[in-house]
């Protein structure tokens, strides 16, 4: 089935206790691009992803991944999800995790293999997870959702801790991945990684500040620098509310 938007998000309403933690969220993420989820910590960016993968509890507004209510099980399959936390097993080698995973999906070790190979942990795959420093602990998990070709990948902030060189390198590889048409949705409070997007969602306080590719959103406030652009915006926001 072919989709003009991978996911889209209408009216989206998010409460904890008594404080609301999204304000009617608007958004669209194109198939096979690579669409960056950007704002400062505790702007409400793993409250948003965690209604994109189904397990956040809404209390208002749709959300629509590949067609489908965000969290069926039509799409256990083909939606991937990386979490701040490494979610992969301590006590397993990074090859048997990969493998084990692979397997859930009736794939076999080539495929597991080639996914260690991509985050750059093949020279550290019979090692155990609970040995790896903290960034290549992530990188296990994201070659875990990788391992399945997903059509869609959600990644919370999975360059946190990386050097610059592998953070690069990741990046390569969000957009190899993009150009075969996987969908991504990856979250940053890093500004600099605005610029490898092809997509930016602008989150503050539980609000969309902006909904457009990088270009659009540096001719919107009118800097070349994405980081006085998302600023821009904001005083922009805050003198129409006033």
């Amino acid at each position: 089935m072919n989709y003009q938007s991978a996911i889209e998000v209408s009216g989206l309403v998010v409460e904890r206790g008594r404080r609301r933690v999204l304000h009617g969220i608007d958004c669209s993420i194109p198939v096979g691009s690579v669409t960056g989820l950007l704002g400062p910590s505790g702007s409400g960016k793993t409250t948003l992803i965690r209604a994109v993968v189904g397990v956040q509890i809404v209390k208002a507004g749709t959300v629509t991944v590949l067609g489908q209510p965000a969290g069926s099980a039509a799409l256990r399959r083909t939606v991937g999800y990386v979490t701040q936390a490494p979610s992969v097993y301590a006590d397993l080698s990074v090859r048997e995790n990969a493998r084990y995973f692979a397997s859930l999906y009736g794939l076999g070790a080539t495929e597991a293999d080639q996914a260690i190979a991509d985050v750059g942990l093949a020279s550290a795959a019979r090692q155990l997870v609970g040995n790896l420093s903290g960034g290549q602990r992530s990188r296990a998990s994201l070659a875990c959702a990788m391992v399945a070709s997903p059509e869609v990948l959600v990644l919370d902030e999975p360059t946190v801790g990386q050097d610059p060189v592998l953070r690069a390198d990741l990046w390569a590889k969000f957009h190899e991945m993009a150009a075969r048409g996987t969908t991504l949705l990856v979250s940053s409070h890093v500004m600099d990684e605005a610029g490898r997007c092809d997509r930016l969602l602008l989150i503050r306080d539980g609000e969309m500040i902006a909904d457009d590719t990088p270009a659009g959103v540096r001719a919107a406030a009118s800097t070349e620098d994405l980081d006085e652009a998302f600023l821009r915006l904001i005083r922009e926001r805050e003198e129409v509310a006033a």
